[in-house]
């Protein structure tokens, strides 16, 4: 005898009985498309500059390029499930054992997997304020409690975070630099939170911006990893290396925690094409200096011009920044009538800030007079 079809109800009842954690979670929102704004506001897609996913304005590496058509005379089969080829490239660049890295679909997939590994009912989550919002859904997918600390200067208060870990806290998500806010941790503050941290509390450093970081800036926190057997380091080549929408992300950890996370990853999570990319894009060193270069210059343009105008922003390290417009709602609007599309953070408790994304050239002064319009100050 077959099964009556499903009614709407019968499903909507179905849903109702998800677990209350489930059902309490919002939808990520990303960055609207260019297709959507043009649909939506009447404009021509190619007219439009859009300034509100951080992506690499420069688009991929050819390096890249060339590898993926390679890659794409054998999508007939599955993609290595292990990735040797990648891991080998990043073991050799970073000096770790293949054992010590576990690939993603994007550095999201990182997060989601830590936190799957870790969390449960019952346990908590650390994170900051104004921190990047998949730490609090990754952590909610879970059920797991999340404890959220007040920012100190829209960044991360790290004694704060510290004195927060309670007795059920098994992760504590740090960014930096931080998205949306920008800013950026000394590396002698995150080494003391490191040491300061119990040996059953893993901190997952997400450092998906770390590329862009100017020279003074930069240290290599994978020597950190060595020291710290609960530290996961968590990076991206949806950025610098221009390869968003490939996703692929990785983290560096011990082996005991990469271990956990690969019983909780997909199969075959990072796709050949992707694969090779990034292959690919890791080796093209000029590529992803002309990058940092190209968005040093673009953050200079910004914040000069937002000094000009006497709007409040931080400083940022990323490739991207966060200025105050006061009824952001209402700006971005008449941004996205003018055809950019930036990013508003009301969702993150900051309603009368705009995150702006570092284009090429001609779109950052595409979007600097569009908002001089939009504020009135043309």
């Amino acid at each position: 005898m077959n099964a009556p079809h499903p009614t709407h109800s019968s499903v909507a009842d179905a849903a109702a009985l998800a677990p209350a954690h489930i059902r309490a979670i919002a939808p990520y929102r990303a960055g609207r498309p260019i297709s959507e704004v043009a649909r939506d506001y009447g404009l021509n897609e190619a007219s439009i500059v859009k300034l509100a996913s951080n992506e690499n304005p420069l688009g991929m590496p050819e390096s890249a390029r060339k590898a993926m058509i390679a890659a794409a005379t054998d999508l007939g089969r599955y993609p290595d499930p292990n990735g040797f080829d990648l891991k080998a490239a990043l073991s050799k660049r970073f000096g770790v054992p293949s054992d010590w890295l576990t690939l993603g679909n994007g550095s999201n997939d990182i997060l989601e997997l830590a936190a799957h590994a870790l969390l449960h009912p019952g346990l908590s989550a650390v994170y900051s304020q104004y921190s990047f919002q998949v730490y609090e859904l990754a952590t909610q997918a879970t059920g797991a409690r999340a404890i959220v600390t007040p920012a100190l200067n829209l960044g991360h208060d790290l004694p704060a975070m510290r004195a927060a870990i309670a007795a059920d806290t098994r992760i504590v998500f740090i960014a930096n630099p931080n998205n949306p806010t920008g800013t950026f941790l000394p590396p002698e503050q995150i080494e003391a939170f490191l040491a300061s941290v119990p040996s059953h509390v893993v901190v997952v450093l997400d450092e998906a911006y770390n590329e862009y970081l100017e020279p003074a800036k930069r240290f290599e926190a994978v020597e950190w990893v060595r020291r710290f057997p609960n530290l996961v380091l968590s990076r991206t080549f949806s950025k610098a290396y221009g390869l968003a929408g490939l996703r692929v992300g990785y983290s560096v950890a011990q082996p005991a925690m990469t271990d956990l996370m690969n019983r909780v990853r997909q199969p075959f999570n990072v796709n050949s094409i992707a694969q090779a990319a990034a292959v690919a894009s890791l080796a093209d060193v000029e590529f992803l200096e002309r990058s940092r270069v190209l968005n040093a210059q673009g953050l200079a343009l910004m914040q000069q011009a937002f000094d000009e105008l006497g709007l409040t922003y931080v400083k940022s390290s990323g490739n991207f920044v966060l200025v105050k417009v006061g009824d952001a709602a209402a700006v971005n609007e008449k941004l996205l009538r003018a055809g950019v599309i930036v990013r508003p953070v009301g969702n993150y408790g900051l309603p009368e800030w705009l995150r702006i994304s570092v284009g090429l050239p001609e779109e950052n002064q595409v979007f600097l007079a569009a908002l001089r319009a939009a504020l009135g100050r043309t």
